[in-house]
């Protein structure tokens, strides 16, 4: 599970082997996690991270938005394009 960024006390990262969803990024912090869709940014699961805090990751997400996209593909493990989130 690569870390993608880190910051302040949050840590963002994606497993390698997930192809069958939309562009996601997971973000830890303690034992706390969360996962949030890329296109568009949104959240799509929390176990526990109260919600202005969620507010707080949110805002990072979408400041590092293209940075989180390329950096899977830079993996070779590029998100499948079919499966973007619809509106």
């Amino acid at each position: 599970m690569p870390t993608v960024l880190r910051h302040g006390p949050y840590r963002f990262f994606f497993y390698s082997n997930e192809h069958g969803e939309p562009p996601h990024i997971h973000v830890q912090r303690d034992r706390l996690l969360a996962k949030f869709w890329l296109k568009p940014v949104a959240l799509a699961s929390s176990s526990h991270f109260p919600s202005h805090e969620l507010r707080t990751i949110m805002d990072i997400v979408r400041t590092n938005q293209e940075t989180f996209l390329v950096s899977k593909v830079k993996r070779n493990t590029p998100w499948r394009s079919d499966l973007a989130l619809r509106p």
